[in-house]
């Protein structure tokens, strides 16, 4: 029952949070209209940061209740740390995804407007993990999380996984 709980709500949390974030509020900027490209390899580059950043969010939040036993949410956080999947090459693979995504619908749909926001939600994401979350996992997970944190950084990706 507790895998199930926390699918459940990894789910509701993903409509919800990077839901809002990622697709209502640049829907909303846009409307998913075209505007003219930023610059003429923009709409390729901002398909392929939508193409990355799906796939990556997505397997990050099925981690999340099927290795951590929890949700990304902190009022349901994991049990267990989760280093597997994205986990192994970047601490924080769901905001990159998030903000991956932002990023693409700018480049994308040509909308300066997007990329702006983009920017303030990857600065909330980085107040957030600093202020709260890392604090949080430390204490909660303690030399765990710590020989994680060395080993793996924060937003860019290590080049290898690491196997902890």
């Amino acid at each position: 029952m507790q895998r199930a709980a926390a699918i459940i709500g990894s789910a509701i949390f993903l409509v919800i949070a990077p839901g809002t974030l990622a697709v209502f509020v640049p829907w909303y900027l846009t409307h998913w209209h075209f505007a003219l490209p930023l610059f003429p390899l923009a709409r390729v580059l901002g398909a392929a940061l939508i193409g990355a950043g799906l796939p990556i969010l997505l397997d990050s939040f099925a981690r999340f209740a099927w290795h951590g036993l929890g949700t990304p949410a902190p009022v349901m956080p994991p049990k267990r740390l989760v280093v597997t999947g994205f986990y192994r090459y970047v601490r924080n693979p769901m905001y990159v995804a998030v903000t991956a995504l932002i990023a693409g619908q700018g480049l994308l749909f040509g909308s300066v407007t997007v990329l702006g926001y983009g920017a303030i939600v990857w600065a909330g994401f980085f107040l957030f993990v600093i202020a709260y979350e890392e604090p949080a996992l430390g204490e909660q997970f303690g030399d765990e999380y710590k020989r994680y944190r060395a080993n793996v950084r924060r937003w860019l990706p290590r080049i290898t996984s690491w196997r902890g």
